[in-house]
């Protein structure tokens, strides 16, 4: 049994996607509130979404957002694991903010027994600083064929002797079978971390569920923490499993005739997709997710998102007969954006002579902007700001100035063909990081996290609408001035009411403080 100087509990799911990430961050708020120093740890996490540090390390955006809602600022150490599935050559292993290499399933699996060290240095470090730390689990603790050279479920629990909560999804349909289920497939020992039972995304009347409730409790021996309703938050997504890649975002205010209609290509290794989400905040706005080039000519802003198999997707592009359309829509002189590996999509050509993505050597792009791109072998991965340089009397008007800031994270190295071309953002040595066409419509960034940049975003479509002769684009409720940090932070505490009208706190005070030496002060 591991010595920890901090309180913990964990979040275990009975499946992908039925609510850990969330319930991580609404725990961690509500510690929050309270002044008790939290922070979130997830060992191994596997996602395209992805953030860089201030200290230019990368991890998974799930424990940003985690971190966020505990005030905390993200530190690699909450996820000192990070896998980035590439498609051919398995998943790139990145260990503490810091790439190693591509692994398939199985080398992967013989090289985790080697991880155990650094994720128990990783969340020794975190429990030292802190009061409690909110571990979140992996897909599910029952995935038995993997529960030997396990390091992010039970696995984990063991390591530092954490409580667990486990969550199931009822949307999913079967959710007493599945926790039942759950419980029944793991281990005595490990059955016996489980301290509650949780039911999340519930629609319509909790009293149908008591009876289910009461024999299940019976059943297991182990009793429900609550039942959280269905609740949608503007929060970022883990990975691909995200309604958002499903289902039209329409935000507030207008008929459909009526919005600004911003589209994005949902390329078969797309990566941080979270860029967009920002985009969600502003009246009069829909973001959809398309895979088929019907639909570009029904986009006011298109966009090409970032890949982690770059090349593959080039060529699903072409395969999927996308060249066309977008070029025609290029011509049209609504907006194409092209973000990371989009960027490097529109230039004339791709290289990856080293194999450093996947088995491709040198593929044509679409030869929108005049620069050609080459895969290196070290990722780069740094915080950017700077300064707009462009301005015009059409999309960019009266943005020249703006102070924005983003994040890369690229294997690539874009160079610049011809000169003619606009830089509107300020360029690091021979590589470019942003590229506009001569006609101000077509441009190639590789910063993630530039619709963050709240008035650099209204000043775009608002320009945008008065082009295409929409109404005025507006930010949401609850004010004008609301910016993407005040709406996540408006999130987190709506996030945290309900978790805290719906769970019951005292138990699940006892909880974190269980198996511990009693001198805990949590009282929540």
């Amino acid at each position: 049994m591991a010595v920890n100087s901090a309180d913990n509990v964990m979040v275990q799911g009975t499946c992908s996607s039925a609510g850990k990430s969330v319930l991580v961050a609404g725990i961690c708020r509500i510690l929050r509130r309270r002044n008790i120093k939290a922070v979130p740890f997830k060992a191994q996490n596997m996602a395209l979404n992805s953030y860089v540090t201030e200290a230019g390390k990368e991890m998974g955006r799930a424990q940003v957002f985690q971190a966020e809602a505990a005030g905390v600022k993200p530190d690699v150490r909450m996820n000192p694991v990070l896998l980035k599935p590439s498609g051919e050559k398995g998943s790139q292993v990145i260990v503490r903010g810091e790439p190693r290499e591509h692994m398939k399933a199985g080398e992967y699996y013989e090289y985790k027994p080697q991880l155990k060290s650094v994720v128990r240095e990783a969340y020794q470090e975190l429990a030292a600083e802190h009061e409690v730390v909110v571990i979140e689990g992996a897909g599910s603790p029952a995935e038995i064929n993997l529960h030997d050279n396990d390091i992010v479920n039970m696995g984990m629990a063991r390591m530092v002797d954490a409580p667990v909560l486990l969550v199931g999804d009822i949307e999913r349909g079967g959710v007493f079978a599945s926790l039942y289920g759950t419980v029944e497939l793991l281990p005595t020992s490990d059955r016996e971390r489980i301290k509650a039972l949780i039911i999340n995304k519930f629609r319509g009347s909790e009293e149908l569920l008591e009876p289910g409730i009461d024999q299940l409790e019976d059943m297991l021996n182990i009793p429900f923490l609550g039942v959280l309703p269905y609740i949608d938050l503007a929060l970022d997504d883990e990975d691909s499993l995200s309604e958002r890649l499903i289902t039209s975002r329409t935000s507030r205010g207008g008929k459909e005739d009526d919005l600004l209609q911003v589209k994005v290509i949902l390329l078969p290794h797309i990566s941080n997709f979270t860029d967009f989400n920002p985009l969600e905040m502003y009246e009069g706005v829909n973001v959809e997710y398309i895979d088929s080039p019907d639909r570009v000519g029904e986009a006011d802003l298109l966009i090409i998102p970032g890949s982690k198999n770059t090349l593959a997707d080039r060529v699903w592009l072409k395969n999927r007969g996308f060249d066309g359309e977008i070029k025609e829509f290029a011509e049209s002189g609504k907006l194409l954006l092209g973000v990371c590996g989009g960027f490097q999509m529109l230039g004339e050509s791709l290289a990856d002579p080293g194999g450093a993505e996947s088995s491709l050597r040198e593929i044509p792009g679409l030869g929108l902007l005049p620069v050609e791109t080459e895969m290196a072998q070290e990722k780069r991965t740094v915080q950017a700001s700077g300064q707009w340089q462009y301005e015009d009397e059409h999309l960019f008007a009266g943005m020249k100035g703006l102070e924005i800031e983003g994040y890369e994270i690229h294997m690539g190295i874009t160079h610049l063909l011809e000169k003619s071309s606009v830089q509107p953002l300020e360029s690091e040595g021979d590589s470019l990081i942003s590229l506009l066409n001569d006609g101000g419509n077509i441009l190639g960034t590789y910063w993630h996290g530039i619709f963050e940049n709240g008035e650099w975003t209204a000043s775009l479509l608002n320009n945008m609408k008065n082009t295409l002769g929409y109404n005025e684009v507006s930010k949401g409720d609850p004010s004008p001035d609301l910016s993407y940090e005040e709406l996540k932070e408006r999130e987190y505490d709506k996030l945290a009411d309900m978790l805290e009208e719906n769970l019951d706190l005292k138990f699940l005070s006892e909880i974190i403080r269980s198996d511990r030496s009693g001198n805990s002060q949590i009282q929540l």
